[in-house]
């Protein structure tokens, strides 16, 4: 029980070499590796960056010819930062746990890695540090899909309140349909008093809630719309020849280099660029930022 206790606050190092099985393997090693990153699921926790610090052991197996002290011949070490460094850029995440997942996974994608033990810790969340740690192998990671097909290039379309009230919505969205690609639909604020915060993050979620009650209304004008709020919603809704109304509020606020206002226009111009679309097409009075990495249209 004293050694199952030591080992449990072990370094991973420690860790790996108590588990480990008879095959001879190496192990390379990142200690105390520490970033400033915006995570977790509190509210408290939202806008404000915090410390975690990230130890990770990977076991390799011994490379069969000389290395020649050539390291294309070996796991490098900075592919172990770049791993951490990718999935901290990718998306906002509330739990330790995903982002240990994805490290290691991304990490086992090397073809000389056998076995990951990634922990991470809160550096500030209270008076120690606060963490979780992981143990995977390449035999546990879950072969990702092959892709099966080209990459899909939405058309992004901006409804003002006029046109999305207005007795031709069918008959635009028909039209939009028969252009052949997906079809994302964003909306604006209604037109309705909402609340007043006079305090910028707060307002500025009240203002997405707002918009995405909008992407109801207009769900609720046509059967074929259907309202989704992440990656993965879209990426599905895509491929399965959905239209598609966007909820903003989960993609905005998870963004690392998300849009930092709520203007709706601007939002759906980012939503394009970051979907690579065909074009960003404004119904309505709506007009278009200038310096739009994609194609304006009027519909």
């Amino acid at each position: 029980m004293t050694t199952d206790i030591r080992l449990a606050f072990a370094h991973p190092e420690e860790r790996a070499e108590a588990s480990a099985g008879a095959d001879p393997r190496d192990r390379i090693s990142l200690r105390g590796h520490v970033v400033e990153v915006e995570i977790g699921a509190f509210q408290q926790e939202r806008g404000q960056r915090q410390r975690v610090r990230l130890d990770v052991v990977v076991e390799v197996r011994p490379h069969p010819a000389p290395l020649q002290d050539d390291v294309d011949r070996i796991l490098s070490y900075d592919r172990i930062t770049e791993a951490i460094a990718a999935e901290l850029a990718s998306e906002r995440l509330n739990l330790l746990e995903t982002l240990a997942e994805r490290i290691a996974e991304r990490i086992l994608a090397e073809p000389h890695a056998m076995r990951a033990f990634v922990r991470i810790e809160k550096l500030d969340r209270g008076p120690g540090a606060l963490g979780v740690e992981i143990v995977r192998s390449r035999a546990e990671v879950p072969v990702r899909a092959a892709d099966d097909g080209a990459a899909l290039h939405p058309v992004v379309v901006f409804f003002d309140n006029a046109s999305l009230a207005a007795p031709d919505l069918s008959a635009r969205l028909d039209a939009l349909q028969q252009r052949g690609a997906p079809v994302i639909l964003t909306v604006g604020l209604p037109d309705l008093a909402r609340a007043r915060t006079g305090h910028r993050p707060t307002q500025r979620r009240i203002d997405l809630l707002a918009i995405e009650q909008n992407a109801w209304v207009l769900a609720a004008r046509d059967p074929r719309c259907l309202v989704v709020a992440t990656r993965t919603e879209i990426d599905w809704a895509m491929k399965n020849g959905r239209m598609i109304v966007w909820a903003p509020s989960k993609l905005v606020l998870d963004a690392v280099d998300g849009p930092k206002g709520s203007d709706p226009v601007a939002l759906a111009l980012w939503l394009a660029e970051h979907l690579a679309a065909q074009c960003l097409v404004l119904h309505g009075a709506a007009t278009g930022p200038a310096g739009s990495r994609v194609p304006v249209e009027r519909g």
